[in-house]
Order: C-alpha cells, then structure tokens, then sequence
C-alpha cells in the first residue's frame, strides 16, 4: 500500500509539472484541430521523447551533479525554485510559460512542419522543473524499490501526457481556453508547493549540516 501511495504522490507531482493540458494548448496553437491524424502522430512521438528523456535523466542526472561535487540538498534547494518560478507562472494562467520555449524554437519547429521534438517534447513537456524534480527523486531513492517507484511513476505520468494531447481537440472544445488555464492554475498550485517543500527540506538539511 505504501509503493502505492508513493507512486501515486510521485505520478500527481510529475503530471502537475509536465502540465501535458498546457500542452494541449499549444499544440493546438500550432496543428489545425481537424487533422486528428498529425495530433495523434505529434502526441505520441512527443510522449516519447519525454519518457526516454525523463528515462535517461533518473539514470544519469544525479551523475553530473556528483562530478561537481554537489549535494542533494542542494539540488533541492534550487530545484525548489525553478519548480516556484514555473508555479507562479502556471498560477497566472499563463499556458506558454516563457522559460520552457522561445519564439525562435517555434519558427524552426514549425519550418520543418514537426514540432514532436522541439519545441513540445523540449523543453516544454521535458522542461528544467521536470528535470529538477526526476534528479531530486532520484537522489532521494535507496533500494530497488524507490527506483521502482521512480521509474513507474514516469512511465505512468507520459501515459497521461499522451491520452491528454491526443485527445486535446476534444479537451478544448470540452473546457475551452478558460477551462484550460483554469486547470493550469490548479496545477502551479501543486507545484509551488512541491517547491516549498523542496526548499525547506534542502535548507533545513544544509542548516543543520553547518
């Protein structure tokens, strides 16, 4: 009951940060709602970078990290605020958050008419809080079964970000853009308090390691 719990907490927090209904938005914004075909094609390949991406950074994120000689509490405290700025992002209702793509990703990924890689796989699914958030759980996990935990709620949370995108045309007809930025807020909510709870663990931990 416990791993389930876990996984659950892990998958909620990984969903809220990936915010695959922002997503939607923007892939709308970018392939007419009509041409099911291509947003059924866009959304799985993008689901796909995000998982091996997300993947590669549970295996190997902590690695860059240890070279540096950085600690995990630190990692906490600045991944804490990453996951803050993206939250007060999120909490304005602002669907195409500013640090996750720029105006000149888009161009490119629409001149070669493929926008699964970039800019919607990177860096807007697989985005600096998703990063910072899979490091943190990572660093946080000791046996096999933490790692289990990691790896299912990873695999769970690019599930949902897929069954989201390929059904976005319905979603938005369904809430509308009003309905779409709502959820979002709901969403930065959960991650300005999965932030908080970094910062506080990393400073306390830094703090009573002085």
């Amino acid at each position: 009951m416990e791993i389930g719990v876990k996984i659950f907490h892990d998958t909620v927090s990984l969903v809220a940060i990936i915010d695959p209904i922002a997503a939607a938005s923007i892939l709308l914004s970018m392939v007419p709602e009509e041409d099911h075909q291509n947003i059924k094609r866009v959304a799985f390949k993008s689901s796909s970078v995000l998982f091996i991406s997300s993947l590669l950074t549970v295996a190997f994120g902590d690695a860059v990290f240890r070279i540096f000689g950085i600690g995990v509490d630190s990692i906490k405290v600045v991944g804490g605020i990453v996951l803050l700025y993206l939250s007060l992002n999120m909490i304005h209702g602002n669907l195409q958050i500013g640090s996750r793509h720029s105006p000149e990703e888009s161009h490119e990924a629409l001149s070669k008419e493929d926008i699964s890689v970039i800019p919607l796989g990177i860096p807007i699914l697989y985005g600096p809080g998703v990063i910072a958030t899979l490091i943190i759980l990572k660093v946080r996990s000791i046996g096999w079964i933490d790692y289990l935990e990691v790896y299912s709620a990873v695999f769970i949370s690019c599930i949902i970000t897929y069954v989201i995108l390929r059904n976005s045309p319905f979603l938005m007809k369904l809430m509308g853009i009003t309905g779409f930025k709502i959820v979002t807020r709901i969403m930065g909510l959960i991650v300005g308090a999965i932030a908080v709870q970094f910062v506080v663990s990393g400073i306390k931990a830094l703090w009573f390691s002085l």
